[in-house]
């Protein structure tokens, strides 16, 4: 006896919400947001384009997620590293710093994508500005939790943020062992105290590099 279904015809499965998000967000970084399109993303997953339908309403729904997805990786992880437990303010700075080196922290391509993206959608440009405000406002938190006068942590939580948001915004490409060294440097330049010994060999100890 032969199977009446062959396989052509047996449906495929319609993956995860994930899966076609994911793919949605490669698009956007490789490609920008014009390239974010079903068919595209159908054809990415290896799934039909009605597929889609079972997780995104339409395409706003899809961008909506896309854009949420990036204030909870990006936007959140600042706000955890710059809350987290530390002893210094130095401290304090590494674990955030940890953000530019580590990738699963913070998604510095993603976050270039975002704000090319914002160019030509003044609603995503309003939350990419109070994206970058929760930023400022969470490192500046964190230096007045360590003493620092409100006027002092104006200035040094808008140096820290604007420094690394031109780093992405230029595409700077460095050398990954000059990049690590210079982070103590940078963090004695935002703080105005050098970190003590230990501390930056913690620091560099968490990112090894080749």
């Amino acid at each position: 006896m032969t199977d009446a279904t062959s396989p052509s015809d047996t449906p495929r499965p319609r993956g995860s919400r994930e899966l076609w998000l994911d793919a949605a967000l490669d698009l956007l970084v490789s490609s920008g947001i014009e390239a974010v399109k079903i068919m595209p993303l159908a054809r990415a997953v290896d799934q039909t384009r009605t597929g889609f339908y079972w997780y995104f309403k339409d395409l706003a729904a899809l961008h909506d997620a896309m854009i949420e997805t990036w204030e909870a990786r990006n936007t959140g992880q600042i706000q955890a590293r710059c809350e987290a437990p530390a002893a210094t303010i130095t401290q304090a700075l590494f674990n955030l710093m940890d953000c530019w080196l580590d990738p699963s922290l913070f998604d510095a391509r993603l976050d270039l994508a975002i704000r090319n993206w914002a160019r030509n959608d003044s609603a995503l440009a309003n939350r990419l500005d109070a994206a970058d405000a929760a930023r400022i406002a969470a490192v500046r938190a964190m230096f007045l939790r360590y003493g620092y006068s409100p006027e002092q942590a104006d200035v040094r939580s808008l140096t820290t943020i604007y420094t690394q948001v031109g780093y992405i915004s230029m595409e700077v490409e460095e050398d990954p062992k000059g990049r690590l060294a210079r982070v103590p440097h940078y963090v004695e330049m935002f703080s105005g105290q050098p970190p003590a010994p230990a501390d930056v060999a913690a620091f560099l100890a968490r990112h090894p590099v080749e």
